[in-house]
């Protein structure tokens, strides 16, 4: 019997739970990545339990492949170390379900890719274009012959060629007015069993630890688009060193690291929803759909949501009606229309929660910073985590 075939524009996080969440529905998939090769390098990446929900949902045991060691307690604090709100893991996993854990982001794309069929995945082999006529679409690569596909996920990342394409008239991104320095770093000796995000002036510094005992690190300042400095591990120990412990040791580790593994980046968000998340026969999810600041942790997780409600509403792979046929392409464009009413009220809402917290971490006026963290310790630790019931408990499959 034939399958319906889906190509997946993307190796991401996104582009790969959709393409488990597809082919565990039947389809036949085929991901196409620009990359010559899996990320061997790069940061990590915090799972929060809706996102967790979501991957339990398709049978992907995140604990098994990558880890699942938590933290003890996760928080805000200021530049001198005075906690300005704290959470205890457990009192998340018990109002939760499930404590949220953070990865190292290369291990995670690889146990993805490992739960697909080695044939799935084309490296080196970039989506050029779709041409989404009557009946299926034909996907253009840079590498060979056109793909024919009942369905094309645009999982092509924040500056999504397919966005641009299919949405000439969007005003794309829209910088948050921050720039950010992303790595991981070995430092048992120093038995951190914090999540914590400290916050000063204009700048912000992360320590988070990683389910291999590893430590993601990672800073913010307020500066115009485009800044870098010619030593980015020096700028960091300028602006960092004074904040209290384990900051100064932490960035003694980053020294110690090959330049190519400090990465740097200005940050964007989507300045505007997208009117829709599909377009014929091509739907759009993560940051090609919804690019958001990173201050919600909510990135990942909402593309691992979109990919598994994706899958969730299209019908299956294996029917009789694989291949073509005016029913067929009916059933995938309803489930499309449903994928737009389903996911694009919900992601715009933490874009731009992600936005305004964005905002409030990096207020630079010492009136404004000193309201902010009053604030802050006025908020009781249980309306804090309350706060992040709609975030948490948001995943939702529709029926």
């Amino acid at each position: 019997m034939p399958k319906r075939h889906a190509v997946v524009a993307g190796a991401g996080i996104g582009g790969l739970t959709a393409a488990i969440a597809l082919h565990r529905r039947g389809w036949h998939v085929t991901v196409c990545e620009r990359a010559p090769e899996p990320p061997t390098t790069g940061a990590g990446i915090g799972l929060a339990p809706n996102a967790l929900r979501a991957l339990d949902h398709i049978g992907v045991d995140l604990a098994r492949a990558a880890g699942s060691a938590v933290p003890a307690t996760m928080g805000v604090r200021r530049s001198d170390g005075l906690w300005l709100t704290r959470a205890e893991t457990a009192d998340m996993a018990a109002r939760y379900g499930v404590a949220p854990i953070a990865v190292p982001r290369p291990a995670f794309t690889a146990a993805l890719a490992a739960a697909l069929p080695p044939e799935a995945l084309r490296y080196g082999t970039t989506v050029t274009g779709v041409d989404d006529a009557a009946g299926r679409a034909s996907v253009r690569t840079a590498a060979g012959p056109s793909l024919p596909a009942d369905l094309v996920v645009a999982a092509d990342g924040i500056h999504s060629p397919l966005r641009q394409a299919y949405f000439p008239a969007h005003p794309g991104l829209h910088y948050l007015g921050e720039m950010a320095w992303r790595t991981m770093v070995d430092a048992p000796d120093l038995r951190i069993a914090t999540m914590s995000e400290t916050w000063g002036r204009g700048e912000r510094f992360g320590v988070t630890p990683l389910s291999d005992g590893r430590f993601y690190l990672y800073a913010t300042a307020v500066v115009p688009a485009g800044t870098r400095s010619a030593d980015p591990r020096a700028e960091l120990r300028r602006r960092f060193r004074a904040w209290h412990d384990p900051i100064p040791a932490l960035l003694d580790r980053i020294d110690r690291l090959d330049a190519g593994d400090l990465l740097c980046n200005d940050l964007y968000d989507l300045a505007a929803p997208l009117p829709r998340l599909h377009h014929g026969r091509i739907a759009w999810l993560g940051d090609a759909a919804h690019a958001m600041a990173p201050n919600l942790g909510q990135g990942g997780c909402q593309a691992i949501e979109d990919a598994v409600v994706l899958a969730h509403l299209l019908p299956a792979g294996d029917t009789g009606d694989a291949g073509g046929g005016t029913g067929a392409a009916d059933r995938v464009l309803a489930a499309l229309a449903a994928y737009t009413a389903a996911r694009r009220d919900r992601t715009d809402a933490v874009r731009l929660r992600a936005r305004r917290v964005g905002r409030l971490g990096a207020a630079r006026h010492p009136l404004a910073v000193a309201a902010r963290d009053l604030a802050v310790r006025a908020t009781p630790g249980r309306l804090a985590l309350r706060g992040m019931d709609d975030l948490f408990n948001g995943f939702r499959l529709p029926g």
